[in-house]
C-alpha cells in the first residue's frame, strides 16, 4: 500500500478518538511501500511517537506522514518547475516553455 492510501485506511476502519495502542493493534500489520520497494508496516512507522491519542484522522495520518522514513520521498531535490540551475543547460528548447 501506498502511504497516500492511509488517510482512507484509517478513515474508514477507525472511530476517533482513538487510543495509540488500539491503531497499532488494528492496523499496525499493514505494510506500506516505498518507491524503491522496501516494506514498512504501521506499527514500525508508529513505534518511534510518543502520541498516546489521535483525535482525528488527521492527526493519525499527520503523525505517520511525519514519522516516515526518508526512502519514502522518492527523488529527493528533484523540482520540475523551476529552470536550470547555473551550469546546466536548458534541457526544453523555448517553444517548450509554457
Amino acid at each position: 500500500m501506498r502511504y497516500s492510501e492511509t488517510h482512507q485506511l484509517f478513515d474508514q476502519a477507525c472511530t476517533f478518538p482513538a487510543e495509540h495502542e488500539a491503531i497499532v493493534e488494528q492496523l499496525g500489520d499493514v505494510t506500506l511501500t516505498t518507491p524503491a520497494d522496501e516494506s514498512y508496516t504501521v506499527k514500525e512507522i508508529l513505534e518511534v511517537t510518543d502520541e498516546t491519542t489521535y483525535r482525528s484522522v488527521d492527526d493519525l495520518y499527520a503523525t505517520l506522514l511525519g514519522n516516515l522514513d526518508e526512502e519514502f520521498v522518492g527523488l529527493k531535490y528533484y523540482d520540475d518547475r523551476s529552470g536550470p540551475a547555473p551550469g546546466e543547460e536548458q534541457v526544453r528548447g523555448e517553444a517548450d516553455v509554457f
